[in-house]
């Protein structure tokens, strides 16, 4: 069984390790740490102790501890700190490349998303954002910054750009403060067809760490999207940042052709 480390006794998590299975015994001490973690029974802070010690109390070797460490890092579920060990982290949000918001996404995972309306800007199309949204210079286009935040944790920060018209009539601040920007359009009848994303990282901007609450070496992944509707319209075009150690895409692959 896998013990952990608390303030009080030692708390025991997760089934026996079968060394008579074909499953590798790294396997199994990872799943069993993941389940522990997903279930709750292991909180975030917690601390699995360092390899000595876990190889000790689960009888197996070190490098099959370091093994099944290194696959639930590896998907930022857990972390190693010197001197600590290795010490389980907020769940890592992973979001599929797909049509979808943010917002949606994050309930679809049964996360609480709640969102901070930073600004929104009335503007003339120019420059980038014009070609972006391949309308001519001057058009009206509004200009809308969010914090969104899941379970209460600062996760990105969100700037969208959109036809001005798209929203005419609505209290864009108020309704974006309890629904995503897609299901705000799909309710003025707006249709999504198709998009464009190009995703990358970098360091944070100053900005960016005071409002996502890390410090200013913190890694953001970026991802900036053009979505279209069925006419091949452009809806919107947004640039955003997302935290990287709460934070990840998800890429899946069909059949590959031989």
């Amino acid at each position: 069984m896998i013990v952990t480390e608390t303030a009080g006794a030692p708390a025991v998590l997760g089934g026996p390790v079968d060394k008579t299975s074909p499953v590798p015994l790294y396997f199994q001490i990872a799943e069993n740490l993941r389940a522990a973690i997903e279930n709750g029974a292991l909180s975030p802070g917690e601390r699995l102790g360092n390899e000595i010690q876990l190889s000790e109390r689960l009888s197996v070797s070190r490098p099959t501890v370091r093994q099944a460490i290194q696959r639930l890092a590896h998907e930022g579920l857990v972390v190693r700190q010197r001197g600590v060990g290795t010490v389980v982290v907020n769940r890592r949000i992973q979001r599929p490349l797909a049509l979808s918001s943010l917002h949606e996404d994050l309930k679809t995972a049964g996360r609480q998303p709640t969102t901070t309306v930073l600004s929104v800007t009335p503007v003339g199309a120019e420059g980038e954002t014009a070609a972006a949204l391949g309308l001519p210079p001057g058009h009206p286009v509004l200009v809308i910054e969010r914090l969104r935040s899941a379970d209460g944790l600062p996760l990105a920060i969100m700037r969208n750009y959109l036809p001005a018209e798209l929203l005419n009539g609505t209290d864009v601040t108020a309704v974006l403060t309890q629904y995503g920007l897609y299901e705000t359009l799909r309710q003025q009848g707006i249709q999504f067809h198709s998009a464009e994303e190009i995703i990358g990282a970098r360091k944070a901007t100053a900005a960016e760490a005071q409002l996502l609450q890390v410090p200013r070496s913190s890694t953001v992944l970026t991802m900036s999207r053009v979505a279209l509707d069925p006419t091949g319209r452009v809806i919107e075009y947004g640039v955003h940042a997302y935290l990287a150690e709460r934070y990840s895409f998800r890429v899946a692959f069909g059949p590959v052709a031989q």
